[in-house]
């Protein structure tokens, strides 16, 4: 298993959920998907370091060729709907001049990439970009570097972005986040549109929809009584469309098999979803804004009723995701390795709802919840 928290996969933390122990079942007698997420993972971790360095000259080589950094900085505000992802002309050029050095720049990129998502997805896409090749006959590695690295690129752009939303991380680093948003974008772009016109057309569809579930979830934060299911619902655009759309592109033109990994990949992110939300809650000691947890709480009165409810709201976007794989090709030899990722995804959710029940935060976590007005 693979994220920033490394006892998550401790053994003292996978006997403590059934998913997890059934996960040291399959290690221990080394289940076919368990070799396959083994392999993966292994890739994944020798190869992280050298695309991090990848992303800080390409972001470097952009950084130092742009002649009006300003503009570059209005295009992208326009385009993704928000003033203050924007710097002014002083800023910009100081922000320039910051990440001019290959230092300062790889800091940065250090930690925008310190990202559960990021970290627990890498090495999926590697695995459904073969399990396609598998089919098709496909062998082309750098199309395949590029194809996964661009989806990896394009996910990575919400953390930047996030935390200039929230201004809960990083507070001193946020202009020079706001610089290197339209390169990474730039960057993720080049690289998806070696796929071909469709498999770029795809990833726009996908971005402007995750778009869409982020402005809603920035708007949910400023009335948090009046949640609507439907509006939670269509807000995990932002989880759904990135993941999903990701997981389609890994296929490139078979349709079939692109289908099936977007019914996979967007249900398994709306899963993990529903369990960042306990994790983020468990870390703030107050019920995340918005949330399931938090629409569960208020509708229910009881915030152990909430998180009760979003847990079984996480289960059930797993089970969508193995709709999926009732849509896969008879035969399909990664299947086993999909399992094994939902299984994963299964133990993060257990595991932080475990450490929930054991957190004596329930009475904080009640007197917390917002307060409708008058």
């Amino acid at each position: 298993m693979t994220g920033k928290d490394s006892s998550l996969s401790s053994k003292e933390a996978l006997m403590g959920t059934k998913p997890g122990r059934e996960i040291l079942k399959q290690g221990l007698f080394k289940s076919a998907g368990y070799r396959l997420y083994s392999k993966y993972k292994d890739e994944y971790e020798a190869e992280f370091p050298a695309f991090r360095r990848r992303f800080a000259e390409g972001l470097l080589e952009q950084i130092k060729s742009d002649p009006d950094p300003a503009e570059t900085q209005k295009i992208f505000a326009r385009e993704v709907g928000s003033d203050i992802m924007a710097l002014g002309s002083s800023e910009a050029e100081a922000a320039k001049a910051r990440l001019g050095d290959p230092t300062v720049l790889k800091d940065r990129v250090d930690r925008i990439t310190d990202s559960n998502f990021v970290k627990m997805t890498f090495p999926v896409f590697s695995a459904l970009y073969d399990a396609a090749a598998s089919i098709d006959g496909r062998d082309d590695p750098g199309l395949r570097r590029d194809l996964v690295e661009g989806h990896i690129i394009a996910i990575d752009l919400s953390e930047p972005m996030d935390r200039i939303m929230d201004r809960d991380e990083d507070i001193e680093y946020l202009d020079d986040y706001r610089l290197m948003n339209p390169y990474i974008l730039n960057m993720a772009r080049a690289k998806i549109a070696r796929g071909g016109k469709e498999v770029l057309r795809v990833f726009e569809e996908g971005f402007r929809e995750a778009r869409e579930g982020q402005r809603l979830d920035v708007e949910l934060k400023s009335r948090p009584t009046g949640i609507t299911g439907e509006e939670m619902e269509e807000s995990y655009k932002k989880y759904r469309s990135v993941m999903g759309t990701a997981g389609r592109n890994m296929a490139l033109d078979n349709s079939r098999l692109g289908e099936a990994f977007y019914t996979g990949m967007a249900g398994a992110a709306e899963g993990v979803g529903c369990g960042n939300e306990i994790e983020d809650s468990i870390r703030d000691a107050a019920v995340k804004v918005p949330s399931w947890p938090l629409y569960y709480a208020l509708s229910s009165g009881s915030v152990r009723r909430g998180f009760e409810l979003a847990m079984e709201r996480g289960r059930q976007y797993l089970r969508d995701a193995r709709l999926g794989m009732g849509m896969l090709p008879e035969g399909f030899e990664y299947r086993d390795f999909l399992e094994f990722l939902f299984l994963s995804v299964e133990h993060y959710n257990e595991h932080w709802y475990g450490r929930l029940q054991k957190s004596g935060l329930w009475d904080k976590l009640e007197a917390g919840l917002p307060v409708a007005g008058p």
